[in-house]
């Protein structure tokens, strides 16, 4: 059995298109999604709609439910006052976002679920508490077993770093899918997990970071400059 798990795309339809000829190439038996579709990215309807049209299952992220309850990012931004301007910002993003969603992607969104099982298989955005907060890469193997144990599986994937790793705890294998649409790691490509019978591993796919950030900058998203740092720099930029 041959799983892939595919997450935080961020509306980026430019890597999303190359993660699905690399898909094609490696022939999983199932694809599931992590979370995070639609924003901030230059073409979200587009990938809701094509992860809708392929029947995906998967788990909401952070900013799917933002999209669909704003007060969940008021409630996030609150308790982090010194990154106000960053917030502010990432506010007026979701409210675009939103508009070119539409009420019914922007409901979809909000009905998926927060944990995904498939056989040994745990699906979690972040936590199985929380899309918003989640066990670092370089986190303490104490931390992630507190954490993912009581999903009661042996295998556990969770995305929302956009920094893929693969942990082995003992009995429990943790790993991060890392991120389509924006990395973090300082790689630039387009990142995927393959699991061949649980066991996985790190798939990188490359592609046109510039013909997305011009795509990004055409789109009209607010602070579309500022997405487009990150894709540049494969770090998380600041305001």
């Amino acid at each position: 059995m041959r799983t892939a798990i595919v997450s935080d795309i961020h509306g980026n339809l430019t890597a999303f298109d190359a993660v699905l000829a690399d898909l094609s190439r490696m022939s999983p038996d199932l694809i599931l999604h992590g979370g995070d579709l639609a924003g901030p990215g230059s073409r979200p309807a587009e990938i809701v709609d094509r992860i809708r049209d392929l029947g995906w299952r998967g788990v909401i992220g952070n900013t799917d439910e933002m999209l669909h309850k704003p007060e969940t990012l008021v409630k996030f931004a609150a308790s982090a006052p010194q990154f106000k301007s960053m917030f502010d910002a990432i506010e007026e993003m979701a409210e675009r976002t939103r508009e070119v969603l539409g009420p019914d992607r922007v409901a979809w969104l909000g009905a998926l679920v927060r944990v995904e099982n498939q056989g040994s298989l745990a699906l979690v955005h972040a936590t199985p508490a929380s899309t918003w907060r989640a066990p670092q890469a370089e986190a303490a193997d104490a931390e992630l077993e507190r954490v993912y144990t009581p999903l009661g599986k042996p295998v556990v994937v969770y995305g929302h770093l956009h920094w893929p790793f693969v942990r082995q705890i003992g009995a429990l294998t943790v790993a991060n899918s890392g991120t389509v649409g924006s990395s973090y790691d300082g790689d630039p490509r387009a990142s995927y997990l393959l699991l061949d019978d649980y066991r996985p591993q790190i798939r990188r796919v490359e592609y046109d970071i510039e013909a997305e950030i011009r795509a990004l900058i055409a789109s009209g998203l607010p602070h579309a400059e500022w997405v487009a740092r990150s894709l540049r720099s494969s770090r998380p930029e600041m305001r």
